[in-house]
C-alpha cells in the first residue's frame, strides 16, 4: 500500500474509534438534506458493471445507480451525489467514521459485518458467488484441478477467506498471491504471477473484458460461496436505514408492477392500487420515511426500476451481458423480492 493510502487508512481508523455509531443516530437524513448532497462510498472505479468511470468522467454501474436513486428520493435530484472511491480495506472504516453517508460498493452481507462493525446492510442489490478465472492455456476445466496453484486474490475481502475454506475443504493446497487493489490483482494474473484469479463471478466477467485477449481467459463453472451484495449504513439510525432500504424495494416493486422510466407518466393514470401507492397517489405516501409523497416516482423517473438498471449496467444492454439468473424477479425464477408498499 502506498504511504498516502496508509496515512488515509490510519486517519479513518482513528475517526471510526472516536465517532460512535450513536453519534449519527437519527441525523443522517437531516444532514444529507441540509448539505444538499449525498456522500456515497463506491469502488475505486475498476469494477465494470458496478462502479466505474466512463470516457466522459461520469460514474456508472449498479452500485452507482443505487446511490443516485437514494439522492433522487432524498434530494429530488439523482445527480446530487459525491462519489468517494474506496478500496476494500478502507470501505467500512470510511462509513463508520462518517466520511460517507452510505456505502454502495460490492460489499458482501455477512454476520460479522452486520453485527460487529456497527453497520447495517439494507438489502441485496445483486446475488453473486465466488469463482475462478484461469488462462485457457492452463488447460484446467474445473476448480478441483487447481491443487498446488498460485491464486491471485484481493486482500481484506470475504474472497480471501472463502478461498482458504474451499481449498481446505477439498484437501488441496494453493499459494495465495495477495494484492491491495483490484488493478494489482488483474496485473498479477496477466503477468503470470498466478495461475488463477478468484473473485465474485460478476467481477470476473468485468475484469475479463479488460484483458489484452479476453477470449483466452476461462471462468470455471464452480461457484464456491454465497455473496449477497448490497448497500450499507451505520447502525443507530433507523430512519436513514429505512430510506436506503426502501429505495431498493421501490425499484424492485416498480419492475414487478411493470412501472418503468418509459411509461411512468401513463402509469400515473393506473387504477391499480399497488401502482398508485408506489407513485405516492394514495396510501402511506412518504410519511413513514419522512420524505415527500413523490419519492419513489422520482427514483423511477430519474434512475429507473431494478430491471432497467440491471440491463444497462450488467445485463444484455451492457458489455458484460450477464443473464439475470438469481437476480430475476421472484415470479420469474429469481430471488429478487421486495415487501409491498402499503
Amino acid at each position: 500500500m502506498p504511504p498516502s493510502s496508509k496515512t488515509r487508512l490510519f486517519s479513518l481508523l482513528i475517526g471510526a474509534l472516536l465517532v460512535a455509531p450513536a453519534a449519527f443516530a437519527g441525523s443522517t437524513l437531516n444532514t444529507v438534506q441540509e448539505r444538499g448532497k449525498l456522500l456515497c462510498g463506491v469502488n475505486t472505479g475498476q469494477t465494470i458493471g458496478f462502479s466505474s468511470v466512463d470516457s466522459t468522467g461520469k460514474w456508472i454501474g449498479m452500485d452507482v445507480a443505487i446511490c443516485r436513486a437514494v439522492a433522487a428520493a432524498v434530494l429530488g435530484d439523482a445527480d446530487q451525489v459525491e462519489f468517494t472511491p474506496l478500496n476494500a480495506k478502507e470501505r467500512f472504516t470510511a462509513l463508520q467514521s462518517g466520511e460517507v453517508d452510505m456505502l454502495s460498493r460490492t460489499a458482501t452481507w455477512t454476520l460479522t459485518r452486520d453485527s460487529a462493525l456497527g453497520l447495517n446492510f439494507t438489502g441485496i442489490t445483486y446475488f453473486d458467488g465466488q469463482g475462478f478465472l484461469v488462462s485457457g492455456e492452463l488447460g484446467v476445466k474445473s476448480a478441483r484441478e487447481l491443487d498446488g496453484a498460485a491464486v491471485c486474490v484481493l486482500a481484506g475481502t470475504t474472497t480471501e477467506l472463502n478461498l482458504s475454506d474451499y481449498f481446505r475443504a477439498h484437501g488441496m493446497k494453493y499459494e495465495p498471491v495477495v494484492f491491495d487493489t483490484l488493478d494489482q490483482v488483474v496485473k498479477g494474473f496477466e503477468s503470470g504471477r498466478c495461475d488463477a484469479f478468484t473473485g465474485d463471478r460478476s467481477q470476473l466477467y468485468g475484469q475479463r473484458i479488460k484483458l489484452a485477449d479476453p477470449k483466452k481467459a476461462v471462468i470455471l463453472p464452480e461457484i464456491i460461496s454465497k455473496e449477497p451484495l448490497g448497500p450499507v449504513v451505520r447502525q443507530g439510525d433507523d430512519v436513514w436505514m429505512n430510506v436506503v432500504r426502501w429505495t431498493l424495494f421501490a425499484m424492485v416493486n416498480a419492475e414487478e408492477l411493470g412501472v418503468s422510466s418509459r411509461n411512468l407518466e401513463q402509469m400515473k393514470d393506473s387504477k391499480n392500487p399497488e401502482i398508485r401507492r408506489l407513485l405516492g397517489l394514495e396510501g402511506i405516501k412518504g410519511k413513514g420515511l419522512k420524505l415527500d409523497d413523490t419519492w419513489a416516482y422520482r427514483i423511477i423517473r430519474q434512475v429507473g426500476n431494478y430491471g432497467e438498471v440491471f440491463e444497462r449496467t450488467l445485463g444484455k444492454g451492457s458489455p458484460l451481458a450477464i443473464d439475470r439468473g438469481l437476480n430475476a424477479l421472484w415470479n420469474d425464477g429469481g430471488l429478487q423480492y421486495a415487501p409491498p408498499i402499503r
